[in-house]
Parts: C-alpha cells; structure tokens; sequence
C-alpha cells in the first residue's frame, strides 16, 4: 500500500537528512519506503501530540534522536522473529522496530485507551502487517504464544519487569531492557533464577546521556 505522500520542506528534508545519518552511524541500513514509514510516523506522532499528549518530546529535531534512533540502536542485539513491547506508549521502541523488520512480528501492549487509538491509525495508514497493538494490563494478557523477546523502555525496575512478564517470554527468550545509566542496584535485586545474559553501552547519534540495553535470561 503506497505511503501518503509527506509535503515537501525544508524541515521536513533536515529531518530526513538527520535521520539518514544516524541510520549510518547506527550502521542499519533501510530502504527509502522505510525512511519514509518512519518519517510519517514522526509527522502523525508530532501531530496527535498536540492533542493526546503522547510524548513529553515536542522538537521534531529531537524526536529523530530520542525516539527514532534510540529505538533502533538496539537492533543489532535481537534475536528471534516474535516480540512485545510491553508498557509501549506512543509505539516506542516497537514501530520503528517493526519498520526495520517486517519479517518479525511485534505486539504493542499498553493499557490506554488513547494510546490504542494511536497505535491502530499509524499500523493502518502505514501498512505494518508484523504490527498487533494489544489493550490490556501486562498482567491480564496471556497471549496464544509466547515471545522469543520481551522489550521494555523504562517501563519499570528490572526486578518489577521480570516477575511481571514473565509468562510473556518463551523458555528460550530474553528480556531486553532498555536503560539511562547502567542499573547497578537494579541488577543486585534481580530474583532468582534470572540473570544478565549480556549488557550493551548504546551509542545514540544526537543523544548524550548514557544508555544501556541489558539482556536478561534465566538458568533451568
């Protein structure tokens, strides 16, 4: 299905421009239907932001750096074809995961109504076929199959995370949380038999805070 065509501007090819070579710095490498499914994500995000207040991002500019890009900065360490973005917001990190792999499947899991709506309009208007969004309590969802990852983006602590979504990840799956600064107590807590299967410091373009993406698994 073909894209809306974005109007042409000259913040609208800055933002292209902007996004084009965090994806290279990013080394991910995306078509131009791609960049345009992103970009139009950003257009509606800018758009039902003004009345639903879905980010507390408003800048365009920095919605490329601090959505976009840190979504996809973790690309690199998914494994599996199946996922859930649990607690995800506005779509973050999962549209622009989705958009990078339309060969996986994503579940967007989020309790709000207004978020729900959004979520439907941006997975309709730009054709994400590998996009489910789920309404519900992450304690009250039990899908039909488990995932091969369950992602967070400061949803909550690590500890809280685990025993929470737990029945949410298949036996073989990980956690994939995604952290400012590198979570030294939060890790102490984590409960028996989970444990960190691997920890990356993430490099954003445009972004100069810390940030982490911690894998976690459990022993037999």
């Amino acid at each position: 299905m073909p894209l809306a065509k974005r109007p042409e501007s000259s913040v609208g090819v800055c933002l292209e421009s902007r996004l084009r070579g965090g994806l290279d710095e990013l080394s991910l490498s995306l078509d131009d239907r791609q960049i345009e499914q992103l970009l139009c994500y950003l257009d509606m995000l800018e758009k039902w932001n003004r009345a639903y207040n879905l980010t507390a991002i408003e800048d365009p500019a920095a919605m490329v750096s601090l959505h976009l890009l840190d979504s996809l900065a973790i690309a690199p360490y998914l494994r599996g074809r199946g996922f859930v973005d649990v607690g995800t917001g506005p779509g973050l990190p999962g549209i622009p995961l989705a958009i990078a792999f339309p060969e996986r499947e994503f579940v967007l899991l989020d309790s709000n109504g207004k978020r729900m709506r959004f979520l439907f309009q941006v997975r309709t208007e730009l054709g994400l076929a590998n996009v489910t969004e789920i309404k519900s309590r992450v304690e009250h969802y039990r899908p039909d199959i488990l995932f091969d990852g369950v992602i967070s983006r400061a949803f909550t602590a690590l500890r809280q995370m685990v025993s929470s979504t737990a029945h949410l990840r298949a036996p073989s799956g990980r956690f994939y949380a995604m952290k400012g600064r590198y979570p030294d107590m939060e890790l102490s807590e984590l409960p028996k038999p989970y444990n960190v299967s691997a920890s990356h410091r993430l490099q954003v373009p445009g972004v100069d805070g810390e940030r982490h993406l911690i894998e976690i698994g459990s022993t037999p």
